[in-house]
C-alpha cells in the first residue's frame, strides 16, 4: 500500500514539479560545473585531460550524496521539492543510489531522457523513466511553519 500523496485528491503536491525538476537540474548542472572547474583547479589543470569523466564521478558522487542526505539534490530543495520512495518515505543511500544510477544511464542514452521527459510532462505524478521504475517520485515539499 502506498502512502503518497493521490494525484486526484491532493494536487497539490504534483503542481509544477515538472516545471520546478527542470529549474532545479540546471541549478544544479551549474554546482557539478564549478565543483568540475574547482577539481580542475585543484590538480593544476591535470583534471583537464579527464574533464568527461572528471564532471561524471563529480555529478554522480554529488547527487548520491545530496538524495541520500536530505532527499534532493541543493537544486531541487531551493526549488522546493524532494524525492520519496513508493511509501512516501525520503530516499536512503541504496535508493539515492539506485536513482541517480539510473538518471546517469538516461543521460548517456538520449532517447530515454526524452521518453523520462515526456513521462514527466504527462503523468499524474511527473515521474520521469527511473522515477516509474524504482517507484519514486518528486513532491513539493509541505511548507515549514
Amino acid at each position: 500500500m502506498t502512502h503518497l500523496p493521490h494525484p486526484d485528491h491532493q494536487p497539490e503536491f504534483y503542481e509544477t514539479v515538472a516545471m520546478k525538476r527542470l529549474f532545479a537540474w540546471l541549478l544544479d548542472s551549474c554546482i557539478i560545473l564549478a565543483l568540475s572547474m574547482l577539481a580542475v583547479l585543484m590538480t593544476a589543470f591535470v583534471g583537464l585531460f579527464v574533464w568527461p569523466l572528471l564532471y561524471l564521478a563529480i555529478g554522480f558522487v554529488y547527487r548520491v550524496a545530496t538524495i541520500a542526505s536530505g532527499s534532493a539534490t541543493w537544486g531541487m530543495r531551493f526549488v522546493g521539492i524532494e524525492l520519496r520512495d513508493a511509501h512516501g518515505a525520503r530516499l536512503d543511500g541504496g535508493l539515492a543510489l539506485a536513482h541517480t544510477a539510473g538518471y546517469t544511464v538516461s543521460m548517456a542514452l538520449p532517447v530515454l531522457q526524452v521518453i523520462s521527459v515526456i513521462m514527466m510532462l504527462s503523468s499524474a505524478r511527473a515521474q520521469g523513466l527511473t522515477d516509474a521504475m524504482l517507484g519514486t517520485v518528486a513532491i513539493n515539499r509541505r511548507a515549514v511553519a
